[in-house]
């Protein structure tokens, strides 16, 4: 009776099965049970440093709420899961008690936290100038600095870059959703502007996603595909790089079409310019294969199905009229720009402090300024959306931070590319099938896609915890150990300690 009694009360999954119960179909279930969660354990020990970067990569998909002013706003749930990330670096930095960083990683990721901290000394009002401080150290420098200590090797870098490929693929889906449904974004008196979940306050956002995504496919798509001679054998052969060179030819190809229903000139613009530049990196045979497939691709695209093909057209227009017929949109654009410099020009060392512009903007913008934007769709009712930037990133760190500030930070930028530059694969290694070659055409492109983006945008938005994310994958290929660019271990190698 006490035996019945408790196994009763056991639950279900721990009482003891008969001979009935435990058949052929039940034992395979169970085998595939047990082999998943080995398999997953193996996995998450194996990648458990860059595991809360792939973390923040997927919370960027969660919508953020506008602020209170009708802006993109600056706090979403990936903003507090790259805190976590930085948290996460400095315990495992702590528990290795290893030296961090390099003397050039510290001058080079240390170079913006001089511009800034000075900026927010001399400002007016300090105070007000924390959450700015905090914002471009938490962009600039720590989560880079993060992602710099936390990638170990080219695998590592590989599923973080993977899974913005994958992240920008759920955008792009969604961004055409909208467009041939009309619940996007309003663009020209329809709500056709694809803009993915980052919605009409945000319109760069969704475009920033698709352009990151799109230029590391092409990186990963131009990689040798021929494989390493090691001691007479070669290790790794055809199959599996020419594996991941087809699904990054597709995944290029698929993120081309929501990115031109963006309709942003400046994502096209930024695009443009890193993709040439890692075609050209490429090798010229390649780079005029590519541009003749790109070709082919958009003539089917615009001239064949006719997606978008009038207003895309007109946008392109617009990108040579900015001088003889701006639209409004562009003639505010001037027009901050013109304030932002005479703001710098006021104050030419340290600025008019963060978060200063949008106080100085009136007193030193043009009357013919607008009060702001119309945003419109994507679940948003009509709503003026305020000018609080002059969409220009290095002229919003001349007017707030002055030289001084600028030095600084676009120093910092421009070591990263210089060093990510010179750690390219030589030709030598290019004919012989360098395993780094995937990795450093992705930073190259979006370093370069970065520098150029930000002549027409700045930080801000949902989006922006990426863009830390994309600096933190270039610091580690231009500033992290040569054993780790070097190194290529597999994921069924085994686990690495985490």
């Amino acid at each position: 009776m006490a035996a019945d009694a408790l196994g009763v009360l056991l639950p279900a999954a721990r009482r003891p099965r008969s001979a009935a119960q435990t058949g052929p179909v039940g034992a395979a279930g169970r085998a595939g049970a047990a082999a998943a969660a080995g398999l997953w354990w193996r996995f998450s020990r194996r990648y458990a440093p860059v595991l809360p970067a792939v973390a923040v990569v997927a919370l960027i998909a969660v919508p953020a709420a506008p602020a209170g002013d009708g802006s993109a706003g600056s706090g979403s749930v990936a903003d507090a899961a790259s805190a976590l990330l930085v948290l996460y670096c400095l315990v495992r930095v702590l528990r290795e008690r290893a030296r961090p960083l390099t003397r050039t990683a510290a001058l080079v990721l240390g170079l913006p936290v001089l511009g800034v901290t000075v900026a927010a000394l001399t400002s007016h009002e300090p105070a007000a100038t924390l959450p700015g401080l905090a914002r471009y150290l938490q962009i600039f420098v720590l989560v880079p600095g993060a992602l710099l200590l936390l990638i170990r090797d080219r695998a590592d870098f590989r599923l973080v870059a993977g899974a913005v490929v994958a992240l920008a693929l759920v955008q792009g889906s969604i961004g055409v959703t909208q467009y041939l449904t009309g619940t996007g974004a309003s663009y020209m008196g329809e709500n056709i502007r694809a803009v993915g979940t980052f919605g009409a306050t945000d319109v760069m956002g969704m475009a920033t996603v698709v352009a990151y995504g799109l230029v590391i496919a092409v990186g990963f798509a131009l990689a040798p595909v021929r494989g390493v001679q090691g001691h007479g054998v070669q290790r790794h052969g055809v199959r599996g790089p020419g594996r991941q060179r087809a699904v990054a030819l597709v995944c290029a190809g698929l993120l081309t079409v929501p990115l031109a229903l963006s309709f942003s000139r400046g994502a096209w613009i930024a695009t443009a310019v890193a993709v040439v530049l890692q075609l050209t990196l490429s090798g010229v045979r390649r780079a005029a294969v590519a541009a003749l497939a790109a070709g082919a691709l958009g003539v089917v695209l615009v001239g064949g199905l006719g997606i978008g093909s009038q207003m895309i057209g007109e946008r392109l227009d617009s990108i040579t009229q900015v001088t003889d017929a701006p639209d409004q949109s562009v003639a505010d654009r001037y027009m901050m720009w013109a304030a932002a410099a005479d703001m710098w020009r006021e104050r030419p060392v340290t600025g008019v402090g963060l978060k200063g512009f949008p106080a100085y903007r009136d007193s030193h913008a043009s009357l013919g300024l607008s009060s702001g934007s119309d945003t419109a769709g994507a679940g948003l009712g009509f709503q003026r959306q305020p000018l609080l930037s002059p969409h220009n990133m290095y002229l919003l760190v001349l007017s707030e931070q002055g030289l001084l500030g600028i030095t600084a930070l676009a120093g910092s930028w421009a070591a990263l590319l210089v060093l990510a530059l010179r750690r390219l694969p030589g030709p030598r290694h290019s004919r012989a099938g360098h395993r780094g070659g995937d990795c450093a055409l992705a930073v190259t492109g979006l370093l370069v896609w970065q520098l150029v983006d930000f002549g027409y945008a700045d930080i801000g938005g949902p989006s922006t915890v990426l863009t830390a994310l994309m600096f933190g994958l270039a610091a580690w290929w231009a500033l992290g150990p040569a054993r780790g660019r070097d190194r290529d271990r597999e994921t069924g190698s085994g686990a690495a300690s985490a």
